[in-house]
């Protein structure tokens, strides 16, 4: 596995003098919903909340989940679909843990999210990368994609949207034509749904009512209500096979953070729905604002923007633009990261207030000349 390229690179800030401008991870600038915050809880209320929780979730958290994921998929589900995560990573490593044997192929659709190759690696497994999104134009050239990727090892496939990296969603007739492919071939279905309540364009389609018996459906707090540090997620999946899953989880993580189930139990009983209703407009006004002044189209989803910037590479490559860019303060996320894009690069426009990104984003463009 790959380490950070900003390991070494990023300690270079820690001597620059003016304005830094972080736009390479994928966060948010705002604080969780009240109510929904560490300093919200307290022992009195909720005796017990430094202790273990069950290795499944918290009751109360599970049944919350449960009722989300039947109200937003339609699909049948109970608290043993479920699997409460350490965020939506420690989902995916239980998934994969459970599903992929030594040496068995995981096709990911790229760009995709960093740390999804890595984690099929932990597992033994083996990462594919296949070039999708801007690559497939109609759920017509779905399957020749896939199929150029296929062989006998391949036991899963791995999808993101709305898309980390690019701000793309997949639509719902070539999400169906996955789904319908991934069947025929036996392969299970890994939906990282983690962007879900941030769609601007379009409508989001969940995977789970498309293929319910083969597909693990991962979501984040982190993502939905602002709760990154929390480390709370979760996966929605068969029956048949959760109980693996729980198997792989209790022995890597073991559970959730008490404190921060509860915290995520409190989100959804309203307040985060609330929270996200103020922040989805104003991360689409930021990711807007960023695009326009970048030249690029507005994201379709998620928290992020995706540039070629072949044209501005020297004998350095990539590696020498960014370090132009650390420079100047500012950090972007390589695109090697997310898949063979040696000449792309990734901005977050969440991760810092509206007022400090815009100025990150005149950086960039007066660096990209626009």
């Amino acid at each position: 596995m790959e380490g950070s390229l900003f390991s070494k690179l990023a300690h270079r800030l820690a001597t620059m003098s003016g304005e830094r401008y972080p736009l390479h991870v994928g966060d948010t600038w705002c604080e969780p919903a009240e109510g929904c915050r560490m300093q919200d809880l307290d022992v009195s209320d909720y005796p017990g909340m430094h202790r273990y929780a069950s290795p499944h979730g918290l009751p109360e958290l599970l049944e919350r989940i449960v009722a989300r994921a039947e109200t937003t998929t339609g699909v049948p589900t109970d608290a043993n679909n479920v699997l409460v995560a350490a965020g939506a990573t420690g989902a995916l490593g239980a998934t994969i843990g459970s599903t992929i044997n030594p040496g068995e192929e995981v096709l990911i659709l790229a760009p995709y999210w960093p740390l999804i190759a890595g984690v099929v690696q932990s597992f033994g497994g083996v990462p594919v990368a296949v070039p999708y999104i801007g690559a497939v134009e109609g759920a017509d050239d779905v399957a020749p994609t896939l199929d150029a990727h296929l062989s006998e090892r391949t036991a899963a496939i791995y999808v993101s949207t709305p898309n980390n990296p690019t701000g793309k969603i997949i639509p719902a007739d070539q999400l169906a034509a996955i789904c319908s492919w991934a069947e025929a071939h036996g392969l299970w279905i890994i939906a990282d749904e983690v962007y879900e309540d941030y769609v601007y364009a379009g409508e989001h389609q969940y995977t789970r009512p498309l293929s319910s018996s083969r597909t693990f459906s991962v979501h984040s707090f982190s993502k939905a209500y602002g709760m990154a540090g929390n480390r709370c997620g979760y996966v929605v999946g068969p029956h048949e096979v959760m109980q693996e899953l729980r198997k792989v989880s209790t022995h890597t993580f073991y559970s959730t953070p008490t404190a921060s189930q509860i915290a995520a139990a409190r989100a959804l009983d309203g307040r985060g729905a609330a929270w996200v209703e103020t922040m989805k407009p104003a991360y689409f006004a930021a990711g807007t604002a960023a695009a326009e002044r970048l030249g690029v189209e507005p994201p379709e989803g998620s928290q992020f923007l995706w540039l070629d910037v072949a044209h501005l590479l020297d004998e350095r490559g990539l590696v020498g633009f960014l370090e132009d860019c650390l420079d100047r303060g500012l950090l972007v996320a390589p695109g090697h990261s997310f898949g063979p894009y040696p000449t792309h690069i990734r901005v977050c426009f969440t991760c810092v207030a509206p007022d400090i990104t815009a100025r990150g984003i005149d950086v960039l463009a007066q660096m990209l000349e626009r």
